[in-house]
Protein backbone atom coordinates (compact mmCIF):
# COMPACT_ATOMS: atom_id res chain seq x y z
CA UNK A 1 0.00 0.00 0.00
CA UNK A 2 0.97 3.46 -0.89
CA UNK A 3 2.04 5.33 2.00
CA UNK A 4 1.21 9.39 2.15
CA UNK A 5 4.61 11.44 2.72
CA UNK A 6 3.90 13.58 5.65
CA UNK A 7 2.58 17.28 5.24
CA UNK A 8 6.18 19.74 5.62
CA UNK A 9 5.89 22.06 8.54
CA UNK A 10 4.83 25.59 7.00
CA UNK A 11 7.93 28.33 6.18
CA UNK A 12 8.72 30.48 8.80
CA UNK A 13 10.41 33.94 8.24
CA UNK A 14 13.77 34.81 9.23
CA UNK A 15 13.25 38.12 11.36
CA UNK A 16 16.07 41.24 10.23
CA UNK A 17 17.35 41.81 13.81
CA UNK A 18 18.46 38.06 13.26
CA UNK A 19 21.44 38.78 11.04
CA UNK A 20 21.91 41.62 13.17
CA UNK A 21 22.76 40.22 16.36
CA UNK A 22 24.59 37.23 14.02
CA UNK A 23 27.03 40.37 12.98
CA UNK A 24 27.37 41.51 16.37
CA UNK A 25 28.12 38.14 17.84
CA UNK A 26 30.79 37.94 15.37
CA UNK A 27 32.30 41.49 16.08
CA UNK A 28 32.32 40.35 19.93
CA UNK A 29 33.85 37.65 19.13
CA UNK A 30 36.75 39.06 17.00
CA UNK A 31 37.14 41.77 19.99
CA UNK A 32 37.19 39.13 22.60
CA UNK A 33 39.82 37.36 20.56
CA UNK A 34 41.94 40.45 19.63
CA UNK A 35 41.89 41.41 23.16
CA UNK A 36 43.42 38.79 24.99
CA UNK A 37 46.09 38.33 22.44
CA UNK A 38 46.86 41.83 22.27
CA UNK A 39 47.54 41.21 26.08
CA UNK A 40 49.45 38.09 25.69
CA UNK A 41 51.20 40.39 23.37
CA UNK A 42 51.75 43.45 26.03
CA UNK A 43 53.69 40.70 28.42
CA UNK A 44 56.66 39.91 25.62
CA UNK A 45 59.65 41.58 27.02
CA UNK A 46 61.56 42.91 23.81
CA UNK A 47 59.57 45.87 22.33
CA UNK A 48 60.50 44.49 18.99
CA UNK A 49 58.67 41.08 19.51
CA UNK A 50 55.81 42.84 21.21
CA UNK A 51 55.07 45.51 17.78
CA UNK A 52 54.95 41.82 16.02
CA UNK A 53 52.72 39.78 18.35
CA UNK A 54 50.40 42.78 18.37
CA UNK A 55 50.57 43.56 14.71
CA UNK A 56 50.03 39.16 14.64
CA UNK A 57 47.02 39.75 16.85
CA UNK A 58 45.33 42.47 15.35
CA UNK A 59 45.53 39.86 11.94
CA UNK A 60 43.88 37.11 13.75
CA UNK A 61 41.44 38.70 15.59
CA UNK A 62 40.40 40.09 11.89
CA UNK A 63 40.51 36.75 10.54
CA UNK A 64 38.56 35.17 13.60
CA UNK A 65 35.83 38.06 12.77
CA UNK A 66 36.17 37.46 8.98
CA UNK A 67 35.79 33.81 9.54
CA UNK A 68 32.59 34.58 11.45
CA UNK A 69 31.22 36.03 9.20
CA UNK A 70 31.68 34.03 6.56
CA UNK A 71 30.15 30.98 8.54
CA UNK A 72 27.10 33.16 9.19
CA UNK A 73 26.90 34.21 5.37
CA UNK A 74 27.06 30.08 4.50
CA UNK A 75 24.56 29.54 7.06
CA UNK A 76 22.29 31.96 5.12
CA UNK A 77 22.86 30.66 1.68
CA UNK A 78 22.30 27.11 2.93
CA UNK A 79 19.10 28.79 4.33
CA UNK A 80 18.82 30.30 0.99
CA UNK A 81 19.20 27.25 -0.89
CA UNK A 82 17.16 25.14 1.54
CA UNK A 83 14.47 27.72 0.60
CA UNK A 84 14.73 27.15 -3.11
CA UNK A 85 14.16 23.56 -3.33
CA UNK A 86 11.48 23.67 -1.10
CA UNK A 87 10.04 26.07 -3.18
CA UNK A 88 10.71 23.80 -5.84
CA UNK A 89 9.54 20.69 -4.61
CA UNK A 90 6.50 22.60 -3.47
CA UNK A 91 5.76 23.86 -7.62
CA UNK A 92 6.28 20.50 -8.49
CA UNK A 93 3.75 19.07 -6.04
CA UNK A 94 1.46 21.34 -6.64
CA UNK A 95 1.66 20.93 -10.73
CA UNK A 96 1.30 17.14 -10.13
CA UNK A 97 -1.94 17.87 -8.04
CA UNK A 98 -2.86 20.47 -11.07
CA UNK A 99 -2.01 17.42 -13.48
CA UNK A 100 -3.86 15.00 -11.50
CA UNK A 101 -6.80 17.40 -11.30
CA UNK A 102 -6.86 17.94 -15.08
CA UNK A 103 -6.56 14.39 -15.59
CA UNK A 104 -9.57 13.58 -13.04
CA UNK A 105 -11.59 16.28 -14.99
CA UNK A 106 -10.74 14.52 -18.28
CA UNK A 107 -11.96 11.13 -17.24
CA UNK A 108 -14.91 12.39 -15.42
CA UNK A 109 -15.41 14.42 -18.80
CA UNK A 110 -14.87 11.12 -21.47
CA UNK A 111 -16.94 9.35 -18.47
CA UNK A 112 -19.65 11.75 -18.95
CA UNK A 113 -19.46 11.72 -22.75
CA UNK A 114 -19.35 7.88 -22.99
CA UNK A 115 -22.05 7.81 -20.48
CA UNK A 116 -24.04 9.88 -22.82
CA UNK A 117 -23.32 8.16 -25.91
CA UNK A 118 -24.36 4.59 -24.66
CA UNK A 119 -27.71 6.24 -23.73
CA UNK A 120 -27.76 7.79 -27.24
CA UNK A 121 -27.24 4.26 -28.77
CA UNK A 122 -29.31 2.71 -26.35
CA UNK A 123 -32.25 5.36 -27.36
CA UNK A 124 -31.67 4.34 -31.40
CA UNK A 125 -31.42 1.16 -30.67
CA UNK A 126 -34.73 0.95 -29.17
CA UNK A 127 -36.43 3.18 -31.55
CA UNK A 128 -34.91 1.32 -34.25
CA UNK A 129 -36.38 -1.83 -32.49
CA UNK A 130 -39.73 0.05 -32.05
CA UNK A 131 -39.69 0.87 -35.97
CA UNK A 132 -38.89 -2.16 -36.55
CA UNK A 133 -41.90 -4.02 -34.39
CA UNK A 134 -44.15 -1.95 -35.73
CA UNK A 135 -43.11 -2.50 -39.18
CA UNK A 136 -43.37 -6.12 -38.56
CA UNK A 137 -46.83 -5.92 -36.87
CA UNK A 138 -47.87 -3.89 -40.23
CA UNK A 139 -46.66 -6.62 -42.58
CA UNK A 140 -48.00 -9.10 -40.23
CA UNK A 141 -51.09 -7.72 -40.02
CA UNK A 142 -51.19 -7.00 -44.15
CA UNK A 143 -50.45 -10.59 -44.66
CA UNK A 144 -53.35 -12.03 -42.12
CA UNK A 145 -55.85 -9.40 -43.92
CA UNK A 146 -55.40 -11.18 -47.08
CA UNK A 147 -55.11 -14.83 -46.06
CA UNK A 148 -58.79 -13.80 -45.01
CA UNK A 149 -59.52 -11.86 -48.45
CA UNK A 150 -62.59 -13.30 -50.45
CA UNK A 151 -60.41 -13.86 -53.30
CA UNK A 152 -58.71 -16.89 -53.68
CA UNK A 153 -55.72 -15.40 -55.56
CA UNK A 154 -55.39 -12.63 -52.60
CA UNK A 155 -55.35 -15.39 -50.26
CA UNK A 156 -52.22 -16.79 -51.92
CA UNK A 157 -50.41 -13.74 -52.00
CA UNK A 158 -51.30 -13.84 -48.09
CA UNK A 159 -49.93 -17.34 -47.54
CA UNK A 160 -46.45 -16.25 -49.33
CA UNK A 161 -46.30 -12.72 -47.54
CA UNK A 162 -46.36 -14.60 -44.23
CA UNK A 163 -44.01 -17.22 -45.44
CA UNK A 164 -41.29 -14.77 -46.34
CA UNK A 165 -41.86 -12.79 -42.73
CA UNK A 166 -41.67 -16.15 -41.40
CA UNK A 167 -38.43 -16.78 -43.29
CA UNK A 168 -36.86 -13.21 -42.64
CA UNK A 169 -37.84 -12.98 -38.73
CA UNK A 170 -37.32 -16.34 -36.90
CA UNK A 171 -39.15 -15.53 -33.87
CA UNK A 172 -42.75 -15.70 -35.97
CA UNK A 173 -42.33 -18.58 -37.23
CA UNK A 174 -44.28 -20.56 -34.56
CA UNK A 175 -46.59 -17.76 -34.60
CA UNK A 176 -47.35 -17.68 -38.49
CA UNK A 177 -47.23 -21.65 -38.84
CA UNK A 178 -50.14 -21.76 -35.54
CA UNK A 179 -52.13 -19.31 -38.45
CA UNK A 180 -51.39 -21.52 -41.25
CA UNK A 181 -52.73 -24.22 -38.74
CA UNK A 182 -55.79 -22.37 -37.86
CA UNK A 183 -56.70 -21.72 -41.80
CA UNK A 184 -56.67 -25.62 -42.29
CA UNK A 185 -58.85 -26.28 -39.53
CA UNK A 186 -61.91 -23.62 -41.31
CA UNK A 187 -64.71 -25.32 -42.52
CA UNK A 188 -64.12 -24.61 -46.18
CA UNK A 189 -67.06 -25.92 -49.09
CA UNK A 190 -66.14 -29.13 -51.03
CA UNK A 191 -66.71 -27.55 -54.49
CA UNK A 192 -64.97 -24.52 -54.56
CA UNK A 193 -61.49 -25.39 -56.30
CA UNK A 194 -59.59 -21.91 -55.58
CA UNK A 195 -59.89 -22.32 -51.97
CA UNK A 196 -58.84 -25.56 -52.87
CA UNK A 197 -55.80 -24.74 -54.24
CA UNK A 198 -55.40 -22.04 -51.27
CA UNK A 199 -55.43 -24.99 -48.91
CA UNK A 200 -53.40 -27.31 -51.00
CA UNK A 201 -50.47 -24.28 -50.90
CA UNK A 202 -50.98 -23.87 -47.23
CA UNK A 203 -49.87 -27.19 -46.56
CA UNK A 204 -46.61 -27.23 -48.98
CA UNK A 205 -45.88 -24.14 -47.12
CA UNK A 206 -46.00 -26.14 -44.07
CA UNK A 207 -43.84 -28.95 -45.14
CA UNK A 208 -41.41 -26.90 -47.09
CA UNK A 209 -40.00 -25.54 -43.81
CA UNK A 210 -40.44 -28.51 -41.72
CA UNK A 211 -37.28 -30.45 -43.35
CA UNK A 212 -33.84 -31.04 -41.76
CA UNK A 213 -32.32 -31.47 -44.79
CA UNK A 214 -32.96 -27.54 -46.62
CA UNK A 215 -32.33 -23.82 -45.91
CA UNK A 216 -35.55 -23.27 -45.17
CA UNK A 217 -35.56 -25.19 -41.95
CA UNK A 218 -37.65 -23.51 -39.43
CA UNK A 219 -36.93 -25.66 -36.50
CA UNK A 220 -38.90 -25.68 -33.11
CA UNK A 221 -42.67 -25.42 -34.66
CA UNK A 222 -45.04 -27.97 -33.89
CA UNK A 223 -48.81 -28.72 -35.79
CA UNK A 224 -51.66 -28.36 -34.55
CA UNK A 225 -54.22 -29.69 -37.03
CA UNK A 226 -56.93 -30.85 -34.69
CA UNK A 227 -60.22 -31.30 -36.96
CA UNK A 228 -58.65 -29.84 -40.18
CA UNK A 229 -59.42 -30.81 -43.64
CA UNK A 230 -56.33 -32.02 -45.64
CA UNK A 231 -56.01 -32.63 -49.17
CA UNK A 232 -52.94 -34.85 -50.09
CA UNK A 233 -50.97 -33.94 -47.51
CA UNK A 234 -47.34 -34.50 -47.96
CA UNK A 235 -44.89 -34.48 -44.83
CA UNK A 236 -42.18 -36.81 -46.02
CA UNK A 237 -38.68 -36.21 -45.07
CA UNK A 238 -40.08 -34.00 -42.51
CA UNK A 239 -39.45 -33.21 -39.02
CA UNK A 240 -42.68 -33.47 -37.10
CA UNK A 241 -42.64 -32.29 -33.31
CA UNK A 242 -45.31 -32.94 -31.40
CA UNK A 243 -47.77 -32.42 -34.75
CA UNK A 244 -51.32 -33.40 -33.71
CA UNK A 245 -53.70 -34.44 -36.47
CA UNK A 246 -56.96 -35.97 -34.08
CA UNK A 247 -60.25 -35.25 -35.98
CA UNK A 248 -58.47 -34.72 -39.11
CA UNK A 249 -60.63 -35.24 -42.10
CA UNK A 250 -57.56 -36.27 -44.85
CA UNK A 251 -58.68 -36.81 -48.46
CA UNK A 252 -55.97 -38.46 -51.02
CA UNK A 253 -53.00 -40.01 -50.34
CA UNK A 254 -51.07 -38.49 -46.56
CA UNK A 255 -47.52 -39.00 -46.85
CA UNK A 256 -45.35 -39.21 -43.87
CA UNK A 257 -42.62 -41.52 -45.26
CA UNK A 258 -39.10 -40.98 -44.13
CA UNK A 259 -40.51 -38.39 -41.70
CA UNK A 260 -38.24 -38.28 -38.15
CA UNK A 261 -41.02 -37.97 -35.29
CA UNK A 262 -40.55 -36.26 -31.74
CA UNK A 263 -42.63 -36.19 -28.89
CA UNK A 264 -46.27 -37.47 -29.77
CA UNK A 265 -47.79 -38.00 -32.80
CA UNK A 266 -51.50 -38.07 -33.00
CA UNK A 267 -53.25 -39.55 -35.89
CA UNK A 268 -56.77 -40.44 -34.84
CA UNK A 269 -57.84 -39.12 -37.81
CA UNK A 270 -59.84 -39.97 -40.83
CA UNK A 271 -57.21 -41.10 -43.90
CA UNK A 272 -57.98 -42.23 -47.09
CA UNK A 273 -54.01 -43.48 -47.56
CA UNK A 274 -51.41 -43.15 -44.87
CA UNK A 275 -48.13 -43.79 -45.43
CA UNK A 276 -45.41 -44.13 -42.99
CA UNK A 277 -42.99 -45.86 -44.62
CA UNK A 278 -38.98 -45.58 -43.22
CA UNK A 279 -40.58 -43.22 -40.60
CA UNK A 280 -37.74 -42.36 -37.59
CA UNK A 281 -37.73 -41.44 -33.89
CA UNK A 282 -38.84 -41.50 -30.51
CA UNK A 283 -42.31 -40.16 -31.01
CA UNK A 284 -45.08 -41.95 -29.56
CA UNK A 285 -47.62 -42.59 -31.98
CA UNK A 286 -51.22 -42.67 -31.54
CA UNK A 287 -53.97 -44.02 -34.15
CA UNK A 288 -56.55 -44.67 -31.45
CA UNK A 289 -60.11 -44.84 -33.63
CA UNK A 290 -58.35 -43.51 -36.57
CA UNK A 291 -60.33 -43.95 -39.96
CA UNK A 292 -58.66 -45.43 -42.51
CA UNK A 293 -60.45 -46.49 -45.45
CA UNK A 294 -57.45 -47.11 -48.30
CA UNK A 295 -54.01 -48.48 -47.34
CA UNK A 296 -51.78 -47.64 -43.48
CA UNK A 297 -48.06 -48.62 -44.05
CA UNK A 298 -45.34 -48.80 -41.42
CA UNK A 299 -43.00 -50.53 -44.22
CA UNK A 300 -39.28 -50.17 -42.43
CA UNK A 301 -40.58 -47.90 -39.88
CA UNK A 302 -38.79 -47.37 -36.78
CA UNK A 303 -40.98 -47.08 -34.20
CA UNK A 304 -39.07 -45.51 -30.88
CA UNK A 305 -42.03 -44.78 -28.77
CA UNK A 306 -44.90 -46.21 -28.00
CA UNK A 307 -47.33 -47.35 -30.97
CA UNK A 308 -51.27 -46.97 -30.16
CA UNK A 309 -53.87 -48.04 -32.63
CA UNK A 310 -56.97 -48.55 -30.48
CA UNK A 311 -60.25 -49.05 -32.27
CA UNK A 312 -59.01 -48.26 -35.76
CA UNK A 313 -60.41 -49.11 -38.75
CA UNK A 314 -58.14 -50.11 -41.28
CA UNK A 315 -58.30 -51.47 -44.77
CA UNK A 316 -55.24 -52.71 -45.46
CA UNK A 317 -52.41 -52.31 -43.24
CA UNK A 318 -48.87 -53.54 -43.79
CA UNK A 319 -45.71 -53.00 -41.45
CA UNK A 320 -43.12 -54.99 -43.58
CA UNK A 321 -39.68 -55.23 -41.85
CA UNK A 322 -41.19 -52.51 -39.24
CA UNK A 323 -39.34 -52.54 -35.49
CA UNK A 324 -41.76 -51.59 -32.43
CA UNK A 325 -39.12 -50.55 -29.38
CA UNK A 326 -42.20 -50.04 -27.10
CA UNK A 327 -45.24 -51.57 -26.29
CA UNK A 328 -47.21 -51.65 -29.65
CA UNK A 329 -51.64 -52.19 -29.46
CA UNK A 330 -54.05 -52.98 -32.01
CA UNK A 331 -56.78 -53.50 -28.94
CA UNK A 332 -59.96 -53.78 -30.69
CA UNK A 333 -58.67 -52.50 -33.99
CA UNK A 334 -60.59 -53.87 -37.29
CA UNK A 335 -58.69 -54.64 -40.35
CA UNK A 336 -61.16 -54.96 -42.80
CA UNK A 337 -58.88 -56.40 -45.47
CA UNK A 338 -55.69 -57.37 -45.46
CA UNK A 339 -53.33 -56.75 -42.73
CA UNK A 340 -49.79 -57.94 -43.25
CA UNK A 341 -46.55 -57.80 -40.37
CA UNK A 342 -44.10 -59.99 -42.26
CA UNK A 343 -40.22 -59.84 -40.75
CA UNK A 344 -42.07 -56.80 -37.92
CA UNK A 345 -39.57 -56.85 -34.64
CA UNK A 346 -41.57 -56.26 -31.34
CA UNK A 347 -38.91 -55.49 -28.76
CA UNK A 348 -41.63 -55.13 -26.33
CA UNK A 349 -45.28 -56.30 -25.67
CA UNK A 350 -47.62 -56.45 -28.78
CA UNK A 351 -51.46 -56.70 -27.62
CA UNK A 352 -53.85 -57.08 -30.21
CA UNK A 353 -56.70 -58.22 -27.67
CA UNK A 354 -60.30 -58.06 -29.36
CA UNK A 355 -58.81 -57.27 -33.16
CA UNK A 356 -60.58 -58.21 -36.24
CA UNK A 357 -58.65 -59.32 -39.69
CA UNK A 358 -61.12 -59.48 -41.98
CA UNK A 359 -59.09 -61.29 -44.52
CA UNK A 360 -55.39 -62.32 -44.92
CA UNK A 361 -53.37 -61.95 -41.59
CA UNK A 362 -49.73 -62.23 -42.29
CA UNK A 363 -47.08 -62.52 -39.29
CA UNK A 364 -44.25 -64.65 -41.70
CA UNK A 365 -40.94 -64.43 -39.91
CA UNK A 366 -42.04 -61.70 -37.33
CA UNK A 367 -40.31 -61.73 -34.06
CA UNK A 368 -42.03 -61.40 -31.09
CA UNK A 369 -39.04 -60.49 -27.89
CA UNK A 370 -41.74 -60.32 -25.39
CA UNK A 371 -45.37 -60.74 -24.33
CA UNK A 372 -47.59 -61.17 -27.65
CA UNK A 373 -51.27 -61.21 -27.20
CA UNK A 374 -53.97 -62.39 -29.52
CA UNK A 375 -57.36 -62.93 -26.76
CA UNK A 376 -60.90 -63.06 -28.34
CA UNK A 377 -58.98 -62.26 -31.54
CA UNK A 378 -61.17 -62.71 -34.99
CA UNK A 379 -59.25 -64.23 -38.09
CA UNK A 380 -61.58 -64.09 -40.92
CA UNK A 381 -59.05 -64.91 -43.63
CA UNK A 382 -55.49 -67.44 -43.78
CA UNK A 383 -53.36 -66.58 -41.10
CA UNK A 384 -49.67 -67.50 -40.93
CA UNK A 385 -47.28 -67.31 -38.42
CA UNK A 386 -44.94 -69.30 -40.89
CA UNK A 387 -41.38 -68.81 -38.99
CA UNK A 388 -42.35 -66.40 -36.37
CA UNK A 389 -40.20 -66.25 -33.47
CA UNK A 390 -42.02 -65.92 -29.97
CA UNK A 391 -39.05 -65.71 -27.42
CA UNK A 392 -42.02 -64.41 -24.56
CA UNK A 393 -45.10 -65.55 -23.72
CA UNK A 394 -48.02 -66.26 -26.41
CA UNK A 395 -52.05 -66.03 -25.49
CA UNK A 396 -54.52 -66.81 -28.36
CA UNK A 397 -57.09 -67.49 -25.72
CA UNK A 398 -60.72 -67.38 -27.15
CA UNK A 399 -59.37 -66.90 -30.41
CA UNK A 400 -61.21 -67.47 -34.06
CA UNK A 401 -59.74 -68.51 -36.96
CA UNK A 402 -62.05 -68.78 -39.93
CA UNK A 403 -59.57 -69.67 -42.31
CA UNK A 404 -56.44 -71.79 -42.70
CA UNK A 405 -54.23 -71.14 -40.12
CA UNK A 406 -50.49 -72.01 -40.05
CA UNK A 407 -47.59 -71.87 -37.57
CA UNK A 408 -44.95 -73.50 -39.94
CA UNK A 409 -41.78 -73.12 -38.26
CA UNK A 410 -42.96 -70.93 -35.75
CA UNK A 411 -41.00 -70.92 -32.20
CA UNK A 412 -41.68 -70.62 -29.08
CA UNK A 413 -39.72 -70.08 -25.61
CA UNK A 414 -42.41 -71.64 -23.93
CA UNK A 415 -45.77 -73.51 -25.37
CA UNK A 416 -48.46 -70.90 -26.48
CA UNK A 417 -51.77 -70.44 -24.26
CA UNK A 418 -54.80 -71.40 -26.82
CA UNK A 419 -57.71 -71.93 -24.39
CA UNK A 420 -60.80 -71.90 -25.68
CA UNK A 421 -59.82 -70.82 -29.34
CA UNK A 422 -61.87 -72.27 -32.02
CA UNK A 423 -60.71 -72.70 -35.64
CA UNK A 424 -63.20 -73.44 -38.60
CA UNK A 425 -62.91 -77.22 -39.12
CA UNK A 426 -62.47 -77.22 -43.58
CA UNK A 427 -58.91 -76.14 -44.52
CA UNK A 428 -55.49 -77.17 -43.71
CA UNK A 429 -53.86 -76.26 -40.21
CA UNK A 430 -50.52 -76.16 -39.26
CA UNK A 431 -50.63 -75.97 -35.00
CA UNK A 432 -48.11 -75.34 -32.12
CA UNK A 433 -46.49 -78.69 -30.81
CA UNK A 434 -48.37 -80.04 -27.69
CA UNK A 435 -51.27 -77.68 -29.21
CA UNK A 436 -54.75 -80.22 -28.17
CA UNK A 437 -57.55 -80.08 -31.17
CA UNK A 438 -61.04 -81.66 -30.61
CA UNK A 439 -64.00 -81.44 -32.98
CA UNK A 440 -66.39 -79.23 -31.48
CA UNK A 441 -69.15 -79.32 -34.24
CA UNK A 442 -69.01 -79.43 -37.83
CA UNK A 443 -68.08 -76.45 -38.27
CA UNK A 444 -65.60 -75.74 -35.78
CA UNK A 445 -62.36 -77.26 -33.69
CA UNK A 446 -61.61 -76.24 -30.30
CA UNK A 447 -58.47 -75.50 -29.43
CA UNK A 448 -57.30 -76.75 -25.41
CA UNK A 449 -53.51 -75.70 -23.76
CA UNK A 450 -51.95 -79.88 -23.04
Amino acid sequence: MRRTPPPEKPLRVMPWWLVLVGLLAAALLGWLVLDWLLGEADRAAQPDTRATLRIDAIRTGLTVVAGTGGGLALLLAARRQWISERAQRHQEAVAAQDQAHRDRVQAHAEAVAEAGQRHQDRQAEAAEHDAAERRLTELYTRAVELLGNDNAAVRLGGLHALERLGQDHPAQRPTIVAVLCAYLRIPAPDDDAGEAEVRRTAQRVLARHLRADDDAFWPGVTLDLTGARLDGFDAAGCTLVDADLTGAVCAGTTSLAGATVRGRLSLGAAFTDLVCDDLRGDAEIVLDDARIGGRLSFDRAEIGGGLSCRRATVARASFRGATARRTASFDGTRFTDSATFREAVFLSGLSMDHATFGGYAGFRQARFADLALFRWTEFGGETWFEQARFEGPANFGRARFHDAVTFDGATFARPPLVDQARAAAAGPHVWPEGTAVARLDDDWLLLTDP
